[in-house]
């Protein structure tokens, strides 16, 4: 059907309509929230909240900015209604039982942090971007990425990601935000320099592997046997010398070959064992975790998801099992 019909019948109210229209920007609006909140679960919830009032309005929608970049504009609002929100996760204490963690290297601020699985990601980080993009869809999904977002102010935030991350123009960015262009601008300026400040250097880190499928495997292979077997020595062989964890909602945070080596040895003390299943999340290798139990099962204990660089493993992020099911995994399995 043509795009002229179907705009008359959604502004006349035909639901169905409306949702042809709409669902192409589905799956992109999600990740431009997920990067926005930094929360999968939130990003859902802000999604629905975007399409709600999107199709309210929709007989507003003049068409003097094209769909998606109205879209776009509540989308975007509503992120910055969220995060202004008093709502967001609050930080856990330790609670894995049996195990006494190293004094940790410091505390992580961004506790919401939750990742969002690569099957949502197809066909949204491969898309075409901008004139105005700087950075590449899969490095802007990283949960490196992601994090460093989070700790920019909200505006500034959001005019990185409009104009860094999608290449919107500097004129589009300044009517979503009901802004001007010198604002825009100069919120851009220190949005890049916070950022910067945040995140290492290209140089300062060889490129990962991920487009070299072979190396990647290899190492996700090595890491799956070290881990299963609890054998610490040949995890730590796998480690940058700088290596860090961290494990949202809890904000222990740990960087170093010796201290992770410490945290490896108490999380595999008294026989603790577990089974891995692999999983992809922010375009990352990752694994759901099953401890081994007594009775024949392995209960799901968490998500670890694992930042390569060059033949290492730079970063390694632990999740609450509650993520597993948006990953398709289950809570238990048998024990293999």
């Amino acid at each position: 059907m043509a795009t002229g019909d179907l705009m008359s019948r959604a502004r006349s109210g035909d639901g169905e309509a409306f949702r042809e229209l709409t669902e192409p920007y589905r799956r992109e609006l999600q990740v431009h929230c997920y990067r926005m909140l930094g929360s999968f679960q939130d990003a859902e919830d802000v999604l629905q909240d975007t399409l709600l009032a999107a199709w309210q309005g929709f007989a507003g929608f003049e068409g003097r900015a094209s769909l998606r970049t109205w879209l776009y504009r509540i989308a975007t609002n509503r992120c910055l209604n969220a995060r202004r929100s008093a709502g967001r996760r609050q930080a856990k204490e330790w609670d894995v039982p049996n195990v006494e963690p190293p004094e940790p290297t410091r505390l992580g601020e961004v506790v919401w942090l939750e990742p969002i699985p690569d099957a949502l990601l197809e066909g949204v980080i491969d898309a075409p971007l901008g004139p105005e993009a700087r950075y590449e869809q899969r490095e802007s999904i990283s949960l490196a990425f992601v994090t460093a977002l989070q700790i920019l102010p909200p505006r500034q935030l959001a005019v990185l990601i409009l104009r860094d991350v999608l290449g919107f123009h500097a004129n589009e960015v300044a009517d979503m935000l009901d802004s001007s262009v010198e604002s825009v601008k100069g919120a851009l300026k220190r949005a890049r320099a916070g950022l910067q400040h945040r995140r290492p250097t290209s140089d300062d880190r060889e490129q990962s592997p991920a487009s070299d499928l072979l190396s990647e495997d290899a190492i996700v292979a090595a890491f799956v046997r070290a881990w299963e077997c609890a054998d610490v020595d040949a995890l730590v062989a796998l480690l940058t010398d700088d290596v860090f964890i961290s494990m949202p909602p809890m904000p222990f945070e740990y960087q170093g070959r010796d201290v992770v080596a410490r945290f490896c040895t108490g999380i595999f003390r008294a026989g603790r064992r577990f089974d891995l299943v692999p999983t992809r999340a922010n375009g990352q290798p990752a694994f759901g975790a099953y401890l081994r139990g007594p009775n024949g099962t392995s209960h799901g204990t968490g998500l670890y998801v694992l930042t390569l660089t060059g033949d290492r493993i730079c970063a390694m992020t632990r999740f609450e099992n509650s993520v597993l099911p948006s990953f398709g995994l289950p809570r238990s399995l048998p024990i293999r």
